[in-house]
């Protein structure tokens, strides 16, 4: 068994002014149409793309358990409500470990769990304490935007 993550926490830090048709599509896909919300996807080819297309307007890297299970607590559910035992039991699950286990190993996304009530994507607070630096940079020249790898926990708790 790997302990390795498989999955992406992604956050998206800038609305869509000036962004191209093709982008907001993407973003859209995504699940992350407005600022100051992330979703967890899994690190497959096809999503590594989508995230380099857009990466001026997110931010992302590997979440921890701890965050993923953070993340689950705080998904709101389509019809009101948050994630609970009985509903855990109806998706399958015997508890929340469970479910953040297999979203960490990359073996379920959250988009699978659209059609069974669940929201993919969740609302932040802007950071406590401001960004760093500027959210028009990469964060390899001191900005915000891009892959910042396990410092994603960081920014994702400051947020919540």
């Amino acid at each position: 068994m790997s302990d390795e993550c498989n999955s992406f926490l992604v956050i998206r830090i800038r609305g869509g002014i000036k962004a191209s048709r093709d982008e907001l599509a993407t973003l859209r896909m995504l699940n992350l149409t407005k600022a100051n919300r992330a979703t967890i996807i899994p690190k497959t080819p096809s999503f590594i793309g989508m995230l380099k297309k857009v990466e001026h307007y997110i931010t992302w890297g590997e979440p921890n358990l701890k965050t993923i299970k953070t993340f689950l607590r705080r998904i709101e559910l389509l019809g009101g409500g948050r994630i609970d035992g009985e509903f855990l039991k109806k998706l399958g699950f015997d508890s929340l470990d469970q479910l953040a286990e297999k979203i960490y190993k990359g073996e379920l996304a959250l988009n699978r769990l659209k059609d069974k009530g669940v929201r993919p994507y969740i609302r932040l607070h802007p950071p406590k304490g401001g960004f760093k630096g500027t959210i028009k940079k990469h964060v390899s020249v001191g900005g915000e935007y891009g892959y910042r790898g396990e410092k994603i926990n960081e920014l994702f708790i400051r947020m919540t």
